[in-house]
């Protein structure tokens, strides 16, 4: 293991133990919410629903919070009845936890039931308790049950760890009733007699039915006047209110937001006064005070809001292609890194009982037939060993190419419907079309089609399709099938990375140094220079082999790492003789200027920056010595005008001094092409009279697009 990735594992580990006090706190503060206020007279079942439902470490903190709710409330019988309840919820978690039962459902209402049933029946029987009283208990304990199911779905929906917005609905739903449940035990605060939870409520829905689908801002309307409903007898109307006010507010939404609060408050308002209730007047002043927070939302805040509430069409959810596509592919990875372990075993294995027969055999061989043996033994050794490096780096590449899926935050396919009827104007019908945003809210736009490349490629056709997306494509790149043609479109990025190189061959026609630019399709220009051991022919095939290998792997989506393992295991069974190449990347994003430097036994490379030349050298291993290695990293930033010089060693040998005075000399007026060919040439006059190796340099500048 590395020292990054020990650095890594400490700082996940860290970050995990953060998380966990944190969960643990909140744990504890819900526990102690839901005992702590009452529903519809004096029950309060949810602080054991809540213990029922809680996990393995969370379990105690819910449990100590929820019986501190309880005692504060005050203590009597009724209160002790319920730390009873909660002292046989925690017991029956703890037997989860032992005997790993959290996983069935049916579990965990069963333990919340009797929990509170038990505790309540044998309360009834010491007060003597009619048969209305067992009745009441009854359904107290088919709540608490019920508590605990929409808990447990909610703390399972969390542990998905996807995207609130990507949950499915009957998982948003009960999240969204567990909330509803904590909300209600807030309401027991007020201020003056106007309680902030209600307001707090009202707002939610307001929100929700700006930005939500109907069926998502209803299903939040009937919770949350659901929960503050059952508050006290009093209260009843509002389930009824807040799904008639969600409802009247979405048939005026068309008009402007402002006529949707007004609608909300003025339904409000009538169910307020036609109830005539003890809330009336508060429920009138929190009604309004929500429609002005509402209408009164900074633009920037609504912004930001909108994002909690996402439109179906343009959300993955769970269970989706891409997610499914995304787990085959992570379980294919494992799949193959366990093959290499395995491969990796039996090798050990075999040469060991190889290398024990051999030597109990010396005696009876010849010098010259045990090192025979010897030497078969190793090449088999060798052999074997690249057959288990190769199953390693397929499971990086699938690793890597389920993580690119996973990137993929969106799929807008609205934008594809548009796309699609604009291209069927044309006469072009294509198989499939796919409008991605990932994680960086960058569009590509990826189409497949039979028809004829010209017609799909047009120039107008770019410019109708940003329209669609809302952003300046690039020309689409086209990458060809047998009968089909892949057109993918890319967001214009705010550079572009001006490339100019050039080489010097010390022996013979081909130059051991292979440089490759290419552009990965992700806003990224990726800079390669690859030099071959030695020089002449053999050198150029390992260079080569070396940039161009590692070029379309990073091309097809694979990660650095993974295609640098790839390249190393190509080089390694090559041929019986040593062969060996070093890997110079420099990878700038077009939109941020982010450079990332990697490098496999590389020499330095240069950064020019406000004049100025800064120095980027890193120790690493070339790739085909060892079986284990790694990328050398850095990272900088450039920004416009900035430049970023990437050599062979036959250059950067002349010395540090001498590379800087000359970066620093060429003049910023010069193109790209003319800096590289300067340099080149000022390197073979300082040369002059002495051996020489192979030479390249790659000089690129940052410019704005």
């Amino acid at each position: 293991m590395t020292v990054t990735d020990r650095l890594y594992k400490v700082e996940e580990e860290e970050k995990r133990k953060k998380n966990t006090v944190i969960l643990m706190l909140l744990y504890f503060a819900a526990g102690f919410v839901l005992s702590f206020g009452r529903v519809v007279g004096d029950v309060a079942p949810f602080g054991i629903s809540l213990v029922a439902a809680s996990r393995k470490k969370y379990f105690a903190l819910a449990a100590v919070g929820a019986a501190l709710g309880c005692v504060i409330t005050g203590f009597n019988e009724n209160a002790a009845r319920y730390l009873a309840g909660i002292a046989l919820a925690a017991l029956g978690s703890l037997a989860a936890a032992a005997f790993e039962l959290h996983s069935r459902p049916s579990y965990v209402l069963s333990v919340a039931f009797f929990a509170d049933f038990i505790s309540g029946f044998v309360l009834n029987l010491s007060l003597g308790a009619d048969y209305q009283g067992y009745i009441l208990l009854f359904s107290e304990s088919v709540l608490c049950s019920g508590g605990a199911f929409f808990f447990y779905r909610s703390i399972n929906a969390c542990k998905k760890r996807i995207r609130p917005r990507a949950l499915p609905v009957s998982d948003l739903s009960c999240i969204m009733i567990s909330l509803s449940i904590l909300l209600m035990n807030l309401s027991f605060f007020t201020l003056g007699g106007i309680c902030p939870a209600r307001i707090g409520a009202m707002l939610f829905v307001l929100y929700a039915v700006r930005f939500a689908p109907e069926r998502r801002a209803l299903i939040f309307a009937l919770s949350l006047g659901f929960s503050l409903g059952i508050y006290n007898k009093g209260t009843l109307f509002l389930v009824g209110a807040f799904a008639f006010a969600a409802l009247v507010a979405f048939l005026f939404k068309p008009f402007s937001y402002f006529a949707a609060g007004t609608s909300f408050f003025c339904s409000m308002a009538f169910f307020a006064i036609a109830s005539k209730s003890e809330i009336t007047f508060a429920l009138f002043i929190e009604a309004l005070a929500a429609t002005l927070i509402f209408v009164l939302t900074p633009p920037r805040l609504s912004a930001k809001i909108e994002k909690l509430f996402f439109d179906d069409l343009e959300t993955v959810p769970d269970g989706s292609l891409r997610q499914n596509l995304v787990l085959k592919l992570r379980f294919a990875s494992h799949a193959m890194a366990a093959i290499s372990e395995s491969v990796d075993e039996v090798r050990e294995r075999i040469n060991d009982i190889v290398r024990r027969k051999n030597e109990l055999e010396r005696e009876t061989l010849s010098d010259e037939e045990y090192i025979r043996r010897e030497i078969v033994l190793e090449k088999t050794n060798q052999i074997r060993s690249a057959a288990s490096d190769q199953f390693f780096s397929i499971a990086d590449m699938l690793s890597d190419l389920a993580f690119e899926f996973d990137e993929a935050e969106t799929f807008d396919t609205q934008s594809a419907m548009q796309i699609r009827r604009a291209l069927a104007s044309r006469e072009i019908y294509p198989g499939n079309i796919c409008v991605i945003e990932d994680k960086f809210k960058r569009v590509r736009v990826e189409i497949l089609t039979d028809s004829d490349i010209s017609a799909v490629s047009d120039k107008r056709l770019t410019e109708e399709i940003g329209k669609i997306c809302s952003r300046y494509f690039d020309e689409p790149q086209i990458t060809n099938f047998k009968n089909e043609s892949m057109l993918s479109y890319f967001e214009k990025p705010n550079y572009i990375l001006n490339v100019g190189y050039a080489q010097h061959s010390a022996e013979g026609k081909l130059c051991g140094d292979t440089v490759k630019v290419v552009n990965d399709g992700k806003g990224r220009s990726i800079l390669i220079i690859s030099d071959g051991m030695g020089k002449g022919s053999r050198a150029a095939l390992d260079g080569a082999m070396g940039a161009g290998l590692i070029a379309k792997l990073i091309c097809a989506g694979f990660g650095f790492d993974s295609a640098l393992k790839v390249v190393n295991s190509a080089l390694l069974v090559k041929s019986s003789d040593e062969s060996l190449a070093t890997i110079d990347i420099a990878s700038v994003d077009l939109f941020t200027g982010k450079c990332e430097m990697f490098k496999a036994g590389a020499p330095a490379s240069y950064i020019l920056k406000n004049k100025g030349v800064t120095k980027c050298e890193l120790t690493s291993m070339p790739a085909g010595i060892l079986r284990a290695v790694e990328f050398a990293k850095r990272t900088a930033v450039l920004s416009e005008g900035d430049a970023v010089a990437l050599m062979s060693d036959g250059i950067c040998d002349l010395g540090d001094g001498w590379v800087s005075d000359t970066l620093t000399s060429v003049s910023d007026e010069m193109g790209v092409q003319e800096a590289a060919d300067a340099i080149l040439t000022r390197a073979l006059c300082a040369m002059k009279g002495k051996k020489i190796d192979d030479m390249s340099i790659v000089y690129a500048k940052l410019e704005r697009n």
